[in-house]
């Protein structure tokens, strides 16, 4: 397979690159603001999990604007726990969104004042897992709403990935009880075979009486119980819409690369590498070959191994089964890294 295809096989993942964006997340936001207009008078907004930046490249051109048209009166902050290449125009936070602290350094930027809008493009690491992944989404989403009841102002609005499983009703009425607006958007840039879904939130309007706390019993999972087991007109509804342009690109479809004739394809690198990435020693191992292997899984019964004999390790002549010599008393076990590892990604 060549280093063009996934070029073909995601339209967006190469447009993004073509137009300088850090990821193709940044067809989404652009998406669901042509939409819902999220962005129309926002002139303090902050993004969570921002990380590599995306969003906030949206954020900056489409509200600071650029040249001549560039306004001074917007601010916008940045929040992940990792670094982040810099942004013109976006003010970045190493930090914890569940975190008071994060919370006061943002209100600080912003000179006291509360934001316009909020918005969260956070993911966890997929495990392939639904069910675990679904649930550790949905912890995510709480807690950028928990932060988001700190920093956002009365009527304004929240924007945040979700993963729409059988439990999402949950999730919805948690929503409800700090948005009388809630929509469920699905951008044309996230592919149809994805769970992933964007919830728009507005009208930001907190419980009478509601003092903002990160240990927040509205949002505790003991809800789950009274929630999902509603029925009829008890059961809390949201609307699902579609967003981009239908004639558009499709996420799904493979498109040929359209070159003049004669002329070799030149894959575009990415506009922002990680920085500092959690896994760069990983791959720094698995480069060299340095990765610890089970024994079992990698050499013979009868090899006379410098690393069998260093483990205590023997095997029977009648079989491939390893017998640990009683003297170990205190085995450390070192599993593979499975799978390629790479940058930052945006698979969907």
């Amino acid at each position: 397979m060549g280093r063009s295809s996934k070029d073909k096989r995601d339209i967006y993942y190469r447009k993004a690159k073509e137009e300088g964006w850090r990821a193709r997340s940044a067809f989404k936001l652009m998406q669901i603001d042509e939409e819902f207009n999220v962005l129309s008078g926002v002139q303090k907004v902050v993004d969570l999990c921002a990380a590599p930046g995306s969003w906030s490249q949206v954020l900056s051109k489409r509200l600071r604007g650029e040249g001549k048209q560039k306004r001074d009166d917007v601010k916008i902050v940045a929040v992940d726990l990792q670094a982040m290449a810099p942004i013109p125009g976006v003010i970045q936070i190493q930090g914890d969104i569940t975190k008071v602290s994060t919370a006061q350094e943002i209100i600080g930027h912003f000179s006291g004042e509360q934001a316009d809008l909020v918005v969260c493009d956070g993911a966890p690491d997929v495990t392939g897992l639904h069910d675990i992944d679904e649930y550790i989404q949905a912890q995510l989403l709480l807690a950028a709403l928990n932060i988001t009841t700190h920093v956002l102002k009365k009527e304004g609005g929240f924007v945040a990935k979700i993963f729409r499983g059988k439990d999402i009703t949950l999730l919805y009425s948690q929503l409800k009880i700090f948005f009388p607006d809630v929509t469920v958007a699905k951008p044309r840039s996230s592919r149809n075979s994805s769970i992933e879904s964007f919830v728009v939130c507005r009208g930001y309007a907190p419980p009478e009486g509601y003092v903002p706390n990160m240990m927040n019993p509205l949002l505790d999972h003991h809800y789950d119980v009274d929630f999902n087991s509603l029925e009829g007109v008890n059961r809390v509804i949201v609307p699902f819409l579609a967003c981009g342009d239908l004639s558009g690109y499709d996420a799904d479809m493979t498109y040929p690369l359209q070159l003049p004739e004669g002329e070799a394809y030149v894959q575009l690198p990415p506009t922002q590498g990680p920085i500092s990435p959690a896994y760069q020693h990983a791959c720094h191992l698995k480069r060299h070959d340095q990765l610890s292997k089970p024994v079992s899984g990698h050499r013979s019964w009868d090899s006379n191994d410098p690393v069998i004999d260093a483990e205590n390790i023997t095997y029977s002549r009648g079989s491939r089964e390893p017998v640990t010599d009683s003297r170990d008393t205190d085995t450390d076990t070192c599993t593979d890294v499975g799978g390629a590892v790479g940058g930052y990604t945006d698979s969907d």
